[in-house]
Formats: structure tokens, C-alpha cells, sequence
């Protein structure tokens, strides 16, 4: 809300502007300049829009300074540790925590959604067997639109609620059938006895041939790594979603948009890259010669995994995550595998040594997601594809409250203009 005792003055070429300042309940105070370029003819300017504020919302809240992330005013290891995904999704999506009643309705709803079109099998045959699962899942979503006809009108609320539970509840099936088709394995349908977690690991690793038990351990830690992933404020791909439903555009098309930002190395890719730097080092022998690197300013390797853009002292969400770790290693066991060994000595170095410790680079929710899903099997070119199947309550909560803002309006960033001014067209025969 604007504060009347507040205000902002600009002063361009002698003339002074009253800029109207906003007090959020939590954050730092917003200059509003929406009649900036109305009132002064002038633009601001700022690259990666991270000193803009591009809409208001009541969902996440992320302090990186004291490392806080709160959903709808709950604190993020208090939902991993007592919660699970599926109430988290409902208090995303709702902005309330659900009576027993409510859990249980809802449960079934997505339970009863899980399952896909089945002319939509073909549509994954169209793929090359080595595309990527990232690839298939960008296309096979914004597919989804000549599928559902019956959740398209933004403007009727009960299709975007329709939508809404859709894509939560089909998107596991969906990575699972990317994955299952990248390896030429048949798909697997959900089951309506499993849960969410334990469904999606069913459907990944289950084979008709043979009974797949799904061990509780290992689907708690699932249901973790989707509950830490659900929603991360204004980020590339929750502000890609955002930019494409102003403009009116379908809810599966916005949802597919997301993935596609997603799929960057420089967002979803963080987990991936870890592993692979863990591959990289190769046995815990070689860890001296990388730490001694990583702490070389002209050498360009970096750690990845450790420490976090946003959150400055610590990630709220790598303390739940490593637990998890420990009881998925715990159980799986590390002994066999290089990979896993290197991570366990380079985190237990990262905690001790004064370095790490000096500049607060503390395992985050990468480090510890990447080993899990990789002691539980998945190959790394699915680790993107969990996290856009975690991420997408998070884009359809942002996207509901958008459309339901009366402020909306299409996105248009300006622009600095750099190039030519106008010259006259030249002939070509006198170039």
C-alpha cells in the first residue's frame, strides 16, 4: 500500500517529480514509478529487473539476508519437516493450510486427474528416442491445450481451476513418460493407491515384468524435493509464466513457457551441474586439487552447490534437504560409488573449513537434491525435469493471482536504445 508520509523526489533537469512509495508487510519499501514516463519523458533503467518490483503478490516471501523463505507466511522447513507436497500445493494455490477435510477432497482430486489423454501417447512417439526429457515435456505440455478444450477461457474461473488441478496432477505422469521413452521402456500408468511421491517413483521405475515396491524412505525424500522446489518468488521462469499469461495466452501455454526459461543452465540446471562437478572430481583423493582451484581467483572452476545468489548466509531449504540426503545414503548406502563419496567428503570439508565458512558457502538445496536423485536412480537429464514438475504449483498459483489482479496488463519492458537513428535507404547498387 502507498504510505501518505512517504514519497520519493526525482530531480531531472531542474524540474522535481513525487514518486509514491509502497510499504510491503515484509521487504524493503517499493518506489512507485508506474507514471514515471507520463509526469518526466524517462525510463529506468535496470538489466535483469532486479532492483523491480514487477507486480505485488501474497504467495512467497524470500528475505536472502537472514536466508528466510516463507509460503504464504509459513516458513519453508516447518512445511518440509510436519507437511507434505500435496497440502503445500493446496496452500499455494489457496493461501490457507486445509482442514482434514479439505486435504482429503483435494488428494483425491488430483489422484483421480493423474492419468493423461491417451492420443497423447502418440504425440511422445513423435520425439526422436535420444530427446532430451526437457524437450519432451516442453512439448508434450503445450500440447495439452489441443487436448483439453475444456480448460482453455482464462476468464472462466472454473476452467482455471479445472486447469489448475490438471496440470499439478498430470505433470508427474508426464516427466515419467519422458523418461520412460528416453530409455525405450514402456510407460507405466499411475496408481490411485499411491501417493504423489511414490507414484511418480512407481511410474519412472516400476517394469511390467516385475513387482516395484516403492520404499518409504525414498518416497519421503521425494516429497521433499518437490515441497523445497514448489515456488521461489519472482524467478526467471515464475516471472516467464507471468509475461506470457499477460498477454492472455492459455494456461498449458504459459505452464510450457516456464519450462522452457526452466531448462536454462543458469536456473534449473543448478542440481545437474553439481552432480557433474561431483563426476568430475572423481575420488575423494582429488578433492585438495579442486578446493585449491576453487579458491584460486584466476582459476575460472567453481564449486557448484555452494552458496546461493539469493540467499547470502544460508539456504533455508539445504537443512531439510540434507537430512533427507543422509537417510536416502543411509539406506542406499555410498560404499560402491565414487560419485557419492566425493560429495559426502566435500560437504563435511565445506563445514569445517574456514574458507567456506569465512564467505558462507554453505551447501544449498542443489547439493543435496542432486545426490539424492541420483543415489535413487534418476540419470541427470531428469533432474530439470523433476524440478519443473515440482515448480509448476508455484507457476499456477502465480498465475491464477495474476489473472485475478485487476491491475493486469501485458508485459512490455522498455528499452535503451543503442543502435542507429534514422538514416535514409541506400540503393543497392551504390553500396
Amino acid at each position: 500500500m502507498a504510505d501518505k508520509n512517504k514519497s520519493a523526489t526525482l530531480t531531472l533537469e531542474g524540474k522535481s517529480f513525487e514518486l509514491p512509495v509502497l510499504s510491503p508487510t515484509a521487504g524493503p519499501e517499493v518506489i512507485d514509478i508506474r507514471k514515471l514516463y507520463a509526469q518526466a519523458g524517462v525510463f529506468t533503467y535496470d538489466p535483469g529487473f532486479t532492483s523491480t518490483a514487477s507486480c505485488d503478490s501474497t504467495i512467497t516471501y524470500i528475505d536472502g539476508d537472514e536466508g528466510e523463505l516463507l509460503h504464504r507466511g509459513y516458513p519453508i522447513d516447518q512445511l518440509a519437516e510436519k507437511s507434505h507436497y500435496l497440502e503445500v500445493c493446496f496452500l499455494l494455490l489457496y493461501g490457507h493450510l486445509p482442514t482434514a477435510d479439505e486435504l482429503e477432497k483435494f488428494e483425491v482430486l488430483v489422484t483421480r486427474h493423474t492419468m493423461i489423454h491417451e492420443q497423447m501417447h502418440y504425440f511422445f512417439r513423435g520425439f526422436r528416442r535420444d530427446s532430451h526429457p526437457m524437450a519432451t515435456m516442453v512439448g508434450v505440455v503445450g500440447a495439452m491445450s489441443a487436448f483439453y478444450h475444456d480448460s482453455l477461457d482464462i476468464n472462466d474461473q472454473h476452467q482455471r481451476e479445472v486447469a489448475s488441478i490438471r496440470l499439478i496432477a498430470k505433470m508427474p505422469t508426464i516427466a515419467a513418460m519422458a523418461y520412460k521413452y528416453s530409455i525405450g521402456q514402456p510407460f507405466v500408468y499411475p496408481r490411485n493407491d499411491l501417493d504423489y511421491a511414490a507414484n511418480f517413483l512407481h511410474m519412472c521405475f516400476s517394469v511390467p515384468a516385475e513387482q516395484y515396491n516403492v520404499d518409504p524412505i525414498l518416497s519421503r525424500a521425494m516429497d521433499r524435493i518437490f515441497t523445497l522446489h514448489a515456488d521461489h518468488e519472482q524467478n526467471a521462469s515464475t516471472s516467464t509464466v507471468r509475461l506470457a499469461s499477460s498477454s492472455g495466452a492459455n494456461p498449458f501455454a504459459c505452464i510450457a513457457a516456464g519450462i522452457a526459461c526452466l531448462w536454462g543452465p543458469a536456473h534449473g540446471g543448478a542440481n545437474q551441474a553439481c552432480l557433474e562437478m561431483l563426476r568430475e572430481i572423481g575420488s575423494v583423493d582429488r578433492i585438495p586439487e579442486y578446493l585449491a582451484r576453487a579458491k584460486d581467483k584466476n582459476d575460472p572452476f567453481r564449486l557448484m552447490g555452494f552458496g546461493h545468489r539469493v540467499y547470502k548466509n544460508f539456504d533455508p531449504r539445504a537443512k531439510v534437504m540434507k537430512e533427507s540426503a543422509d537417510e536416502v545414503l543411509a539406506l542406499l548406502g555410498v560404499e560402491n560409488n565414487p560419485t557419492l563419496q566425493v560429495a559426502k567428503e566435500l560437504e563435511k570439508i565445506a563445514l569445517e573449513d574456514p574458507y567456506f565458512i569465512e564467505k558462507k558457502l554453505y551447501p544449498n538445496v542443489d547439493f543435496y537434491s542432486g545426490i539424492i536423485l541420483d543415489a535413487i536412480g534418476f540419470p541427470t537429464s531428469m533432474f530439470t525435469p523433476i524440478f519443473a514438475l515440482a515448480r509448476t504449483v508455484g507457476w499456477v498459483s502465480q498465475w491464477k493471482e495474476q489473472l485475478a489482479d485487476p491491475q493486469l496488463k501485458i508485459g512490455r519492458p522498455r528499452q535503451l536504445y543503442l543502435g542507429e537513428t534514422s538514416r535514409d535507404y541506400v540503393d543497392i547498387e551504390n553500396r
